[in-house]
């Protein structure tokens, strides 16, 4: 929607709340009972002298700035085709693309209401807290103040220069939580209740914040959806810096990038990451360790008890891979290429196989393809979740609840996949946005559970089952049995001990009906999934 038809549709009132901010006043707008602000800059504009710089505070405005839109969103490139037929993600143009929105039932600063603050995903590259899936009215409606930013993207956020800082995303993400502890009282917000939660890179993003020393005392409870704490490669990320820079004909440094166009630039961001995947890998942006903002690994920091006072709910879709796999015809190639692919995966998992022989005894009737999607899930985002919550588990640590979303999209394909859950958790499965994943009529009763259980941990950290312990219980959104299981998938999670040392080279035995290859398959020859011509003779030579 354009910014001038959402001014038309929100058009000013003498009633409309008016908060005063750090920087300035902001007028809202009631809807349906709910104060809203959209727009709030936290940050001054990342571009001209303050491009590839970290945020810094922004200009100071006389008057009462109008907050009845969204404000501009960070530069990215648009979803692909196969992706945009699922995925939302509206562009507003404009500089000023670090500010924040606020949905409050009580503008004021006596209320002291829980807070909950979102964090998009979108692999570090796309989304933005524009994205109508992500409307907040239902958690204000519910007695939540809910706050979602925009941060930088792509190579404006996570490029990795010799002469600017890393991480400048993560850094303004930092900087909204700021804002955030300082004001949102201002808005009716405890600055001592709040929760983060986020899924996906946001996810991923929230593990890092809990393992920076330089987010103490800004979240009181973290929520982790479908996304681990992790650092990427520093050298993954140079070379998808040095391919843009290639293509652009300038050297990788950050100055140079910042004379680039920024619409350019993400467009050659596309072309150059087009291939990476979760599946299959792939140069790609991500969270590096900086020694400053991010000191260390932060799987790493939290197992070694990091944020161990800070109360957790994380978990996963039971078939996330199959929105990385399904949209992008890969299904019907990964079935076509059976021990090929497993072995693919076996590389990709740094596993032996032992591995992908134990998740065929426990799926005997699966294609390669759930084979392979499940044992890359599990191998980069389960089990580190499972091991954090492990981590947690004895005395003097707070709490890890779990949970498992498994009721599976009305779409052909889709199953219960990756970000899923996000209409149900926001109670907003029935939006148009939700429905391009969900499709139509998805269940409102389960919206209703899921949300009232996102709302009750942030009010007081019980989302309503027991937390982690020995018996390993996990909750179950959508699933056909008692949703409640204890000791849920143990047997697969425990394959990755010794197993997951062995050797990387042999294609698995009796892992579908591909051709047997000797020797090793290197991990290029998966990535060829993504031809339409699948794996070439020579990659496997």
């Amino acid at each position: 929607m354009e910014r001038a038809d959402e001014v038309a549709a929100n058009p000013q009132s003498p009633s409309d709340p008016v908060v005063r901010t750090p920087y300035g006043a902001v007028r809202g707008r009631y809807e349906q009972g709910i104060a809203v602000f959209r727009g709030i800059p936290f940050a001054a504009p990342p571009f001209g002298p303050n491009r590839f710089r970290p945020p810094v505070p922004p200009e100071p405005w006389d008057g009462v700035r109008d907050a009845g839109v969204f404000g501009p969103t960070p530069p990215k490139p648009p979803y692909s085709e196969a992706f945009a037929r699922y995925l939302s993600d509206p562009v507003v143009a404009g500089d000023d693309c670090l500010n924040l929105n606020v949905w409050t039932p009580e503008p004021g600063p006596g209320a002291r209401l829980p807070v909950m603050v979102w964090i998009h995903g979108g692999a570090l590259t796309r989304g933005s807290s524009a994205v109508p899936v992500y409307d907040g009215s239902t958690f204000a409606r519910d007695g939540v103040v809910l706050v979602s930013f925009n941060y930088r993207l792509g190579v404006e956020g996570y490029g990795l220069f010799p002469d600017a800082p890393p991480n400048l995303g993560l850094r303004d993400q930092l900087a909204a939580l700021e804002w955030v502890h300082e004001t949102v009282s201002a808005f009716g917000g405890d600055p001592d209740r709040v929760t983060v939660f986020g899924e996906s890179a946001g996810a991923i993003s929230i593990g890092a914040l809990l393992a920076s020393p330089r987010a103490r005392g800004l979240f009181r409870r973290a929520v982790l959806q479908s996304g681990p704490p992790e650092s990427t490669d520093r050298d993954r990320v140079r070379r998808l810096v040095r391919r843009m820079a290639t293509r652009l004909k300038v050297p990788a440094t950050a100055a140079a990038f910042a004379e680039v166009d920024r619409t350019l630039l993400a467009d050659v961001q596309a072309e150059v990451g087009r291939r990476a995947s979760p599946i299959l890998g792939g140069p790609a942006f991500g969270i590096v360790v900086d020694g400053d903002l991010v000191p260390r690994d932060p799987l790493e920091a939290l197992l070694d008890g990091a944020a161990g006072d800070i109360p957790l709910l994380m978990g996963w879709t039971s078939e996330e891979h199959r929105l990385w796999l399904a949209p992008t015809g890969l299904v019907e190639r990964i079935d076509r290429l059976g021990a090929v692919a497993v072995a693919g995966a076996m590389a990709r998992c740094h596993c032996g196989p032992d591995v992908p022989r134990g998740y065929r005894n426990a799926r005997p009737d699966e294609p390669v393809s759930d084979l392979v999607g499940q044992m890359v899930t599990d191998y980069l985002l389960r089990r580190p979740l499972h091991r954090l919550a492990e981590s947690r588990a004895g005395d003097g640590h707070a709490a890890a609840h779990v949970y498992e979303f498994a009721w599976r999209s009305n779409l052909p394909g889709l199953g219960a996949c990756h970000a899923l859950e996000l209409g149900f958790v926001f109670d907003s499965a029935g939006v148009p946005e939700a429905e391009k994943l969900a499709g139509p009529d998805a269940p409102r009763e389960l919206a209703h559970e899921m949300h009232r259980a996102w709302v009750r941990f942030a009010t007081d950290g019980e989302p309503g089952w027991p937390a982690w312990d020995a018996t390993r219980p996990v909750r179950i959104f959508g699933g056909d049995g008692d949703p409640l299981v204890r000791g849920h998938r143990d047997a697969e999670m425990d394959l990755w001990g010794a197993a997951a040392t062995a050797p990387q080279t042999a294609p698995a035995p009796g892992a579908g009906n591909g051709p047997r290859l000797r020797g090793a398959v290197p991990l290029a020859a998966v990535r060829r999934l993504r031809r339409p011509g699948g794996v070439r003779r020579s990659d496997l030579e």
